[in-house]
């Protein structure tokens, strides 16, 4: 590259000092020569900002006046930041430092490339992918996002199965490069979402505008997870089936998403009445809330803007033409490289 990209890695934090404290130091030992390191706080209580002016001065903070949460904090931190390349990353996240060479250079290989992420292993189990992004994300046909790497619950061990750097379907929240101008041309985060698979909605209308999201095999990051809010928790089953409607209605259109919804709505149920087998009667209410609440969205409207620009050769590429809730389930396919390549775009 004759001229260096400048880029941002900029990490959104509430109330995190302590994962600030534990992992700021390895980000800011990255090796990319034209790199600004911000961190944007989402009206933190617990005294992050003042320990980031005493003990890392060189960091760039950008203040919002409450807890926006993923979506909206985000958004209204980066309308601040101008940089050829934004990288969202979580707070425990580990990094090393070369870890931004192999994937810059691999989005400027390519103009139509908008969006990558590294590999993503386990903090705590480093021979091990990450729940959150793993080798790369893809999607089924009804709408369930799933990783190389990680299906579901289970978690495969990194043996060198995923070491082809490709085009994915989604590139991971906790680790994702973006190009700016992509970025503002596709609207940012949908609001709605205020957190999670808001990155895959992103991703997803970004492969409608005609743009690539890929996977960096050359460059991994170890990420803690489960940070903010952890898997038992009725919020996050809230908002994974809540915004999972709403990611369909986003990026299909009207007759698809109609369609594809009213399947999933009867899916849902089935996982209303699991809940409720396993005594999870707050996840059972979650669910149903969910519902509740999209339907609300629905008529309210809302939403970016850029979601209705689409590319006449929109990227399909990721999406799996077979639903893997029945293939994990039923078929027992429980890893990546058990599913049929031929059934995907």
């Amino acid at each position: 590259m004759t001229n260096t990209p400048k880029v941002a890695v900029v990490i959104l934090n509430w109330n995190g000092i302590n994962h600030l404290r534990k992992f700021l130091p390895s980000v800011l030992a990255s090796t990319w020569p034209n790199l600004d390191v911000i961190v944007g706080d989402n009206g933190s209580t617990d005294g992050s900002v003042d320990f980031l002016k005493q003990n890392f001065p060189t960091v760039q903070i950008i203040q919002n006046d409450q807890n926006y949460g993923f979506t909206g904090g985000y958004n209204r931190v980066l309308e601040k930041v101008e940089t050829d390349y934004f990288i969202l990353l979580n707070s425990d996240v580990e990094v090393h430092n070369g870890w931004i060479e192999p994937v810059i250079a691999l989005m400027e290989s390519d103009a139509l490339i908008a969006a990558a992420a590294p590999k993503i292993k386990s903090f705590s189990q480093r021979d091990h992918f990450e729940h959150a992004g793993a080798g790369g994300g893809f999607i089924d046909v009804f709408g369930y996002p799933f990783c190389r790497g990680r299906m579901f619950y289970e978690i495969e061990a990194d043996k060198g199965q995923y070491e082809q750097s490709d085009e994915v379907f989604w590139a991971s929240g906790a680790a994702m490069f973006v190009k700016r101008a992509c970025w503002v041309a596709a609207g940012g985060f949908d609001d709605r979402f205020f957190a999670h698979m808001e990155e895959i909605d992103l991703c997803w209308r970004l492969k409608n505008m005609g743009y690539k999201v890929m996977y960096c095999a050359q460059a991994e990051v170890y990420h803690v997870g489960g940070g903010t809010l952890n898997t038992e928790n009725p919020l996050k089953t809230f908002l994974n089936f809540r915004n999972n409607l709403l990611l369909l209605k986003n990026n299909l259109s009207l007759w698809r998403a109609t369609l594809i919804i009213c399947i999933r709505f009867w899916m849902d149920m089935l996982a209303i009445v699991r809940f409720l087998n396993e005594g999870k009667r707050k996840d059972a209410w979650a669910v149903s809330r969910a519902h509740q609440n999209f339907v609300w969205h629905v008529f309210k409207g809302g939403g970016p803007k850029a979601r209705n620009k689409r590319s006449n050769l929109p990227s399909l590429k990721g999406i799996y033409r077979r639903s893997i809730v029945w293939d994990f389930f039923m078929k027992k396919k429980r890893s990546f490289t058990a599913l049929d390549p031929k059934d995907f775009y």
